[in-house]
């Protein structure tokens, strides 16, 4: 069964009490039901306009490929991440081609919030409104975190690669009340003690991209270490699982035992 290209992303911003995460609520009647996850979901077809990106984009395919180590098709993992984004929680990750910022509060609210509707009623490609509002991607504050590959014992496995951006300032954040039933700012630490304690849900995925940020004190030093860390350096993560005396047990890459697991 071949594998499904996702893109996710932890949505960062600081305040005086530290870093805090993002976290999504899905539905109970989508994929990952009940779960707090990060915003994001698979690559779509439209998300491949490689040809067009240089025109709302720093980075170029190859780029972006070179980043993922894939030998192309790496923009549309970025474009993915920036329009699932703006779908589910109304955070737009591009400001205009000549520099200024967009006013998702006052001025181009209402525009805006007609092209999101669009968007998620399929009426509207993200490329149109990229092209009618001539938005320029900011794909290299948009850096690679990790990648995971869904286990072999799912029937339906996904190819994620997860990235880390900070949150613009003076955007809002509205979940779309379909997907995601609920939304909210947490100190990484936090949410994984919420998870704990069984407030919330969480998969395996989650918990490990949080606890990923914990050597970090601050948005700003966590964007600019993966801004400089090279592809090479980001291993794949395949969880492996299999049933021992009736139970399930998991391992990890850097597990002991996980290559004859």
């Amino acid at each position: 069964m071949s594998l499904i290209p996702a893109a996710t992303v932890l949505l960062l911003r600081q305040n005086n009490n530290g870093m805090e995460v993002l976290l999504v609520e899905r539905s109970s009647n989508t994929a990952f039901g009940d779960l707090y996850v990060f915003p994001g979901g698979k690559v779509d077809s439209e998300d491949n306009f490689s040809d067009k990106l240089s025109f709302h984009s720093d980075l170029d395919d190859a780029d972006c490929s070179k980043l993922l180590d894939l030998d192309f098709g790496g923009a549309s993992f970025w474009v993915a991440c920036i329009r699932e984004c703006f779908e589910e929680v109304g955070v737009l990750l591009a400001r205009k081609k000549d520099g200024s910022m967009i006013d998702l509060n006052n001025k181009d609210k209402d525009r805006f919030v007609d092209y999101r509707e669009g968007l998620i009623s399929n009426n509207i490609s993200f490329l149109e409104i990229c092209e009618r509002e001539n938005l320029f991607f900011e794909t290299t504050n948009i850096v690679p975190f990790s990648h995971w590959i869904t286990p072999d014992i799912e029937t339906k496995r996904f190819d994620t690669r997860f990235f880390a951006a900070e949150m613009p300032k003076d955007q809002p954040t509205l979940h779309d009340g379909n997907e995601l039933t609920n939304s909210l700012w947490i100190a990484p630490k936090e949410a994984i003690k919420k998870a704990w304690n069984g407030e919330i849900k969480m998969i395996l995925p989650t918990s490990k991209n949080l606890e990923q940020t914990f050597d970090f004190n601050s948005t700003n030093e966590l964007i600019s270490f993966y801004k400089n860390k090279g592809s090479s350096e980001i291993k794949s993560i395949l969880p492996k699982f299999k049933k021992v005396d009736g139970k399930w047990e998991g391992r990890l890459p850097d597990d002991e035992g996980y290559e004859d697991f």
